[in-house]
Formats: C-alpha cells, sequence, structure tokens
C-alpha cells in the first residue's frame, strides 16, 4: 500500500512537473514568435542588431575606463613629479601614431603596467612598484609595449568582439530556450513518473545535456578564439615595442622581471602579464601568451637585428 501512494504521489508531482516545464517552454516560445512576426526587413534586422552590438561594446568600452580607474585608485602623474617619465613618453609618442594618453600611478599589488582607451586618447597606469623593479630603458620599453595597443585600439576591438560573441551567444540561448525548457521537463517528469525522480539516463535527459552541452562548446569556442585574437595583439604589440625603442632585449628583460615578482592571483594580472602555466586550458583561454615565448621571440628578434646594425642600441645586458 505504501508503495502504491508512493508511486502516485512520485507521478503526481512528475506530471505537475511535467506540464509547467511544457507550459514555460510554450510561452517562450509563443513570444519569440510574436517577436519574429514584428521583425523587420532581413538587412534592417542585421543592421539593428550590428548598431546594437556596437553601441554597447563602445558604451562599455567607454565607461569602462573609468571604472577601471576607479576600481584601481589611480592618480595622474603631473610632469614635475616624474620628468624623466613624461620625457620618455614624449619621445616614443614622437614615433608612434597616438594621441598623448595620461599617465596614471597605482597600487595594483603587483608590478604591472595597462592601457585602457584608444589613440584618440588614453591612459596608462602604471605600478608603483615599476619605478624600483625597472631600470628607465626597461621601463621606456613597457611604455612602448602599452601605447602599441593604444595606436591600435585593440581595447576597442577587445570590447566589440566581446560584445559580438556576447550577442551570438545570447541569440542562439534565446532560440533554445523553449526546446531546453521542454526537454528539462520531460526528462524531470518523466523520471518522477517512474518512481526514480533522480534518474536523469532516459532520452530526454540525454537529448537536454546534448543540446546544453553545444552551446557551451559554442561559447568556449568562440571565446577562444577571442583569446587567440589577443595573444596575437600582443605579440604585435612587443614587436611594435621593440621597433620604436629599437632595444627588444630591453622589453625582454623588463618582462623576465615582472614575470619573476608578479603575483598571479592579483585581479588586473590578465590586462598585461601571464604567468607560464602547464595546463593546456589555461594557456588557451589566457589573454596572454607565455612570457617564457614573448621573451624568445624578442631575443630571437634582437639577434636578427645585430647583424644589421652592429651593436647599435643595444645595451649589451643580456637576459637572464
Amino acid at each position: 500500500m505504501a508503495r502504491i501512494a508512493f508511486r502516485l504521489a512520485t507521478a503526481t508531482v512528475g506530471i505537475v512537473l511535467l506540464a509547467g516545464y511544457l507550459a514555460a517552454a510554450f510561452l517562450v516560445f509563443d513570444a519569440l514568435r510574436v517577436l519574429w512576426s514584428l521583425r523587420p526587413g532581413t538587412a534592417e534586422l542585421v543592421g539593428l542588431l550590428v548598431v546594437a552590438t556596437l553601441g554597447s561594446a563602445y558604451l562599455s568600452y567607454r565607461f569602462g575606463t573609468a571604472r577601471l580607474l576607479a576600481a584601481v585608485d589611480a592618480d595622474p602623474i603631473p610632469r614635475e613629479r616624474a620628468p624623466e617619465l613624461h620625457r620618455r613618453l614624449d619621445a616614443l609618442l614622437t614615433r608612434m601614431d597616438v594621441e598623448r594618453p595620461v599617465l596614471y600611478v597605482a597600487d595594483v599589488r603587483a608590478p604591472n603596467a595597462f592601457a585602457v582607451g584608444g589613440s584618440g586618447g588614453g591612459a596608462l597606469v602604471v605600478d608603483r612598484s615599476l619605478f624600483r623593479l625597472l631600470p628607465p630603458r626597461e621601463l621606456e620599453a613597457i611604455l612602448a609595449h602599452e601605447l602599441a595597443h593604444l595606436e591600435t585600439n585593440d581595447g576597442l576591438a577587445a570590447a566589440i568582439v566581446d560584445g559580438l560573441v556576447r550577442t551570438v551567444v545570447g541569440i542562439l540561448t534565446l532560440a533554445t530556450l523553449p526546446a531546453l525548457l521542454a526537454l528539462s521537463g520531460l526528462a524531470g517528469g518523466s523520471a518522477w513518473i517512474r518512481g526514480r525522480p533522480g534518474d536523469r539516463s532516459g532520452a530526454f535527459a540525454r537529448l537536454h545535456r546534448l543540446l546544453a552541452g553545444g552551446l557551451a562548446a559554442g561559447f568556449v569556442l568562440v571565446t577562444l578564439l577571442a583569446r587567440t585574437r589577443s595573444r596575437r595583439r600582443e605579440f604585435a604589440a612587443d614587436d611594435r615595442a621593440a621597433e620604436v625603442t629599437g632595444d627588444p632585449l630591453a622589453l625582454a628583460r623588463a618582462l623576465r622581471r615582472i614575470d619573476r615578482t608578479a603575483d598571479p592571483v592579483w585581479p588586473f594580472a590578465p590586462l598585461s602579464t601571464h604567468r607560464d602555466a602547464d595546463d593546456p586550458l589555461e594557456r588557451w583561454l589566457s589573454t596572454h601568451p607565455p612570457t617564457a615565448e614573448r621573451i624568445d621571440r624578442l631575443r630571437r628578434r634582437a639577434e636578427a637585428e645585430r647583424p644589421r646594425r652592429g651593436r647599435e642600441g643595444w645595451t649589451g645586458v643580456p637576459v637572464r
């Protein structure tokens, strides 16, 4: 008798659960159908989505700069406080196509520097510890690297890519939401009706996992593509800094010093540095290539340039 009562109870719960999920799936589907019927022409719809995505990315990029500066409690560095730093920045700007950024100093719990904004004016933030850690030539190389990001508007491009990724993932999630709800209800409801509430081995549960896994895999794939682009931009900024300063080894030594000193748990680590990791997934998801790889590229560049110009511009200090 108790067993029959239990089965009746679980069957009732299963039916209610199934009905609730199917009703929710139908409501979402009907709402999407209504929205689709009200859509403009295909060209207008695509244009609207592109404009909305770009506008959202630009606003996030603009307001994000102010939020980031406030988050690290950055203070402007007036010329009278650091005349040599400003002089080196001025010299770099004469060789680069970028407007003068505002220099800031901050305590970000790790030796680092990062740039926010674009070629039309931005901000360059330097952690206080870099002034103690790096000699002037190496600090100049770090400034050149960050100016290279401003010169090519890497921050805006990254915001646009991120906005496109979020838009695509959002549209796909909305489009598949009715199916996800229906499959979840069918999987959970049928399990309760069978008297096995925790059983998720049925066909509906497998279909739900397959669809949800496909969405997750798509998100991971586009994220990996975006991170791959970010790592390429780091190499490009290294090359540009080496070109502008004429001293690839200065940047290589600076990266080595920062890598040896930096704490990998500080909140803004992805902005400027990457601690080498053995986990392939961590390396794929990183916004920066391994520091050792960046240093090796700069050393090879220095070796390739040395026969062409002799020892001019080379400090004679090896990378250790």
